[in-house]
C-alpha cells in the first residue's frame, strides 16, 4: 500500500460500463481529483475494460440504454463546442498528476486479453483484492 499519500487523498473509480457518457463522467471526475491532487486509480472491469481497447475510443459512440435517444444529438453538440474526447481528458488528467489506470485481472482472464491489447494509458493488471486493499480509506465511486 502506498503510504506517500494520506489515506483521504485517495480517489477510486470502478468503470464497469463502457457507455461514451458513463466514460465521460468517469473520466471528467479524474481530471478534478488529479487537479485536486488526490492521487486517482481507475480500475477497469468489464465493458470498462473493453472499452479501452486499442482504437475503441475512436468509434465508440454508445450511450447508456437510458440515453441511447439522446446519443446523436449529445456528440454533435460536443463536438460543436469542441468537447475533448474522453481519452484526451484522461491524458490530460494523467500528465497534471497521480493517475493510474489498472486493469482487472479476472477480467482480462474471462475475455483472454492481454495488457498490449490496451490503450497505452492502461499500465497495470491488478486484481479486485489489490484495488480494494489500495483504495482503503479513500473515496470510491462505481460508473
Amino acid at each position: 500500500m502506498d503510504t506517500d499519500k494520506d489515506e483521504g487523498e485517495r480517489f477510486s473509480i470502478v468503470l464497469f460500463s463502457g457507455t461514451v457518457d458513463r466514460i465521460m463522467a468517469a473520466t471528467t471526475l479524474t481530471s478534478g481529483a488529479a487537479a485536486m491532487g488526490k492521487k486517482v486509480t481507475l480500475f477497469l472491469t468489464f465493458w470498462g475494460l473493453m472499452a479501452f481497447r486499442k482504437d475503441d475510443w475512436k468509434t465508440n459512440t454508445r450511450f447508456s440504454k437510458d440515453f441511447e435517444d439522446y446519443a446523436a444529438p449529445a456528440m454533435e453538440m460536443m463536438q460543436a463546442k469542441n468537447v475533448p474526447p474522453w481519452m484526451q481528458t484522461l491524458t490530460q488528467a494523467m500528465a497534471m498528476g497521480d493517475v493510474t489506470v489498472k486493469a482487472c485481472s479476472m477480467t482480462m482472464e474471462l475475455f483472454n486479453m492481454k495488457l498490449g491489447d490496451f490503450e497505452p494509458v492502461v499500465s497495470e493488471v491488478t486484481g479486485v483484492a489489490s484495488f480494494i486493499q489500495e483504495s482503503e480509506g479513500g473515496q470510491v465511486l462505481f460508473i
